[in-house]
């Protein structure tokens, strides 16, 4: 498990491109049988991925989570960006097909990933923070979210954004967690950009051809920067950053946020014409 310590507002402002990336992006996720995890100090939050091969691949507490087993303080969730597969949680076992998701609470203690054909892997994006009540293993299929259709062509940002992990629907201690789908033509999320100082928030940028790329905006309105995102590539959001992005073509994005509430609308906007 990789830790990453985020830089600050002030620090921010004075970082080149290289470190700006090095900070707040994930690039190393989704390697062919390997779990493989980073460590945020931002709300520690944990941002990880799961690609079984021929055998299940079981989920453990790094050392610097000092724990016995990786949910015993810790709840999850899983996305399958995938091909279907299963995932196994004390003995019950999940089938998960593509944008599957499945919450994973306090006190799980055996947790596996596995592919339906390994010549065509389940790929699993693991997103978890700490937790301090029990809320039971909950599967959430697409058709099970609750769908918020938004935007206009106009806009370029015609969007359906799925909650599947939230008040109202899936019952956590404080993980957020959903999926929001472009269509074809449109490119642009979260504009007007806003900020929510009570919570973080990660994002997955998929499903988008290879030599695509997202524009993440990140920072203060008066000082941002942006990140090129390639394909199955994590940003990290602190809370005192705002967040947009645009993309060279239509794609999909998991969005997760943990911290002081679970409110979804609990956000600050930012006017597009603070935006420097």
């Amino acid at each position: 498990m990789q830790v990453r310590y985020l830089a600050d507002p002030v620090r921010f402002c004075r970082m080149t491109t290289r470190e700006v990336r090095e900070s707040f992006l994930v690039e190393t996720l989704f390697r062919p049988g390997a779990v493989d995890m980073v460590y945020a100090d931002a709300d520690r939050a944990i941002v990880g991925s799961a690609v079984p091969g021929g055998a299940p691949l079981a989920l453990e507490a790094a050392d610097a989570l000092r724990a016995d087993f990786f949910c015993q303080r810790r709840e999850l969730g899983v996305l399958n960006i995938g091909q279907p597969g299963t995932v196994t949680v004390d003995g019950r076992t999940h089938a998960m097909g593509s944008l599957d998701c499945l919450y994973i609470g306090r006190g799980s203690r055996d947790v596996r990933f596995s592919s339906g054909d390994p010549e065509h892997a389940a790929e699993y994006y693991l997103l978890s923070f700490p937790a301090h009540a029990d809320f039971p293993t909950a599967h959430v299929r697409p058709e099970q979210a609750d769908p918020v259709r938004l935007g206009s062509a106009e806009a370029s940002n015609r969007r359906t954004i799925y909650k599947c992990i939230h008040p109202g629907g899936v019952q956590s201690c404080q993980l957020v967690m959903g999926f929001t789908v472009l269509e074809p033509g449109s490119v642009w999320n979260t504009m007007p950009p806003h900020t929510h100082e009570r919570r973080m928030e990660v994002y997955l940028y998929f499903d988008m051809p290879g030599d695509a790329r997202v524009f993440h905006l990140m920072g203060g309105p008066a000082e941002t920067r942006h990140i090129a995102v390639a394909p199955r590539q994590v940003v990290l959001s602190p809370s005192w950053s705002m967040h947009a992005g645009v993309g060279t073509a239509a794609y999909t994005f998991c969005w997760g946020m943990g911290g002081e509430n679970q409110a979804f609308d609990d956000m600050d906007a930012v006017p597009i014409g603070d935006i420097l």
